[in-house]
C-alpha cells in the first residue's frame, strides 16, 4: 500500500484529515489515543488483508482535523459521515481500535444505512478510567512537545531500539520478542511505537479530549447498534478492560465477541494472522 493521498476535506461540517489508499470495498479506519492518520492506516493494514480503499481518518483534536465543535462522539461520527459524502462514498466497515470505539459506535447508531458493519479492537465502550500510569504521563507528554527537538529524540531512540519501546505494551520480552521480528506485524509495530513522537503536540488536544470525555459517559448501549458487530479484544488489557468487550457483546443483537486469551491492549500485533482471518470472515 505505497500509493497514499493525504489531504484535508472540507465538508459540511468542517475540516477533517484523511490519508486515501487502496482500492475496494471502503474502510473508515479510526485510531485511538496519540494517533493520528498514521496510525490509522497502520490499524486498517493491520486488520484488513484483502484489498480495500482504507479511508483512514485524524480524529478531531488530532494532527490536521480541528477539535473545534466536534469533541463528542456524536459529533465526530457525523463528521465521519461528511467526509464520506464528499468523497463520494456510500457505505463502509469501520474498524476502531481503543478511543476510536465510542465515535466508531455512534456512527453505526446515527449512520446504519452508511455502516457496513463494525470491527472494534480493544475498545473503549462505556465509561473509562484512565490507568494512573497513563495519566502521570501525560504531563511528561505535554512537556516533551514544548522542548523544541525533544520529540524528535523521543522517536528516535523509539526506532532504535524497538525492543525497549515495546516493553510497556508487551511486558512478556519472548512474545514482544516474537512480534517485532514477525516479517508482517513487526513493521506495524514498529512504526507505531516510532510514530507517536512524531508531531506529538499535534495528537495531544485529541487526546486529552478522549480522555475528559471518556470519564464522563455513559455505557454505550448496545441494543442501539443494529449493524454486524466483531469485538476483539484481550483479557488481560490493562488500559481499557475485557469487561468492554463482553459486556458490549452481550448487549448487541448482531455482536461476535473474539477473545484474546492473555492479549494486552496491543493484541493487534501480537495476534495480527488470527485477528486479520477473524475479520476477513466477518467483512466477507
Amino acid at each position: 500500500m505505497t500509493d497514499i493521498r493525504r489531504e484535508i476535506l472540507g465538508t459540511r461540517l468542517g475540516e477533517i484529515e484523511v490519508a486515501i489508499a487502496g482500492e475496494g470495498p471502503a474502510v473508515l479506519a479510526l485510531h485511538g489515543g496519540m494517533g493520528g492518520y498514521d496510525q490509522s492506516l497502520i490499524l486498517a493494514r493491520a486488520t484488513f488483508a484483502a484489498p480495500a480503499r482504507i479511508v483512514a481518518v485524524s480524529r478531531p483534536g488530532y494532527l490536521g482535523t480541528p477539535l473545534a465543535d466536534a469533541r463528542t462522539p456524536d459529533a465526530q461520527a457525523d463528521l465521519y459521515a461528511a467526509a464520506l459524502d464528499t468523497l463520494g462514498i456510500a457505505r463502509a466497515h469501520v474498524v476502531a481500535v481503543s478511543a476510536g470505539g465510542p465515535s466508531a459506535l455512534a456512527f453505526a447508531r446515527r449512520h446504519p444505512a452508511r455502516c457496513a458493519g463494525v470491527v472494534l479492537v480493544s475498545c473503549c465502550t462505556g465509561r473509562l478510567e484512565i490507568p494512573p500510569e497513563v495519566r502521570k504521563r501525560m504531563p511528561m507528554m505535554t512537556w516533551f512537545a514544548r522542548i523544541p527537538g525533544f520529540a524528535w529524540l523521543l522517536r528516535r531512540r523509539a526506532a532504535k531500539d524497538p525492543a525497549r519501546a515495546a516493553r510497556r505494551s508487551i511486558p512478556d520480552p519472548e512474545m514482544a520478542a516474537r512480534t517485532l521480528a514477525d516479517p508482517e506485524s513487526g513493521p506495524l509495530f514498529r512504526a507505531l511505537l516510532s510514530g507517536t513522537f512524531e508531531r506529538l503536540r499535534e495528537r495531544l488536544p485529541g487526546t486529552l479530549n478522549d480522555m475528559a470525555v471518556f470519564a464522563r459517559q455513559s455505557d454505550i448501549a448496545g441494543a442501539e447498534i443494529a449493524a454486524p458487530l466483531l469485538i476483539v479484544h484481550g483479557d488481560a488489557d490493562r488500559i481499557v478492560a475485557f469487561a468492554h468487550a463482553s459486556r458490549l457483546a452481550g448487549e448487541a443483537p448482531n455482536a461476535a465477541l473474539m477473545r484474546i486469551a492473555g492479549g494486552e491492549h496491543v493484541c493487534l500485533f501480537t495476534h495480527m494472522r488470527a485477528i486479520r482471518d477473524r475479520v476477513a470472515a466477518f467483512a466477507g
